[in-house]
């Protein structure tokens, strides 16, 4: 496997992943147009904010063991269809907030069957 694509399936899921607790966190902002009082705000942006909290955990512990990723990932997808599908949510919504993690689970899945290989290509470039 030729070097940058080693790199790049290493890198893809960890960014990815950061780009998509950042997205989600955006979802918190909407508590600053409520017209609480600044506790009350700063208790809902907290709130607001434990998706991706969870994500950012989630992701340090998948950096090292990929395996768990690859499972865990595509639970949580499922988890958020789950909890949301009595709502009146049109079908891009599911694919928007849970396709992004079933497409991280299939790169942490990548990255736990070439492990070997993209570690060793990792290291290399950062060398």
């Amino acid at each position: 496997m030729e070097e940058s694509v080693k790199r790049l399936l290493f890198w893809m899921p960890r960014i990815l992943c950061i780009a998509f607790a950042a997205f989600v966190s955006l979802f918190a902002l909407d508590v600053f147009g409520e017209g609480y009082d600044f506790f009350e705000t700063t208790l809902a942006f907290v709130i607001h904010l434990i998706p991706t909290g969870i994500i950012l955990i989630a992701l340090v512990v998948f950096w090292r063991w990929e395996w768990f990723g690859e499972m865990a990932f595509p639970a949580l997808g499922v988890v958020y269809i789950v909890m949301f599908r009595d709502r009146e949510f049109s079908w891009p919504v599911y694919v928007i907030m849970s396709g992004p993690l079933f497409l991280l689970g299939v790169l942490f899945l990548i990255n736990w069957l070439c492990r070997k290989q993209l570690r060793a290509g990792s290291q290399n470039g950062t060398q």
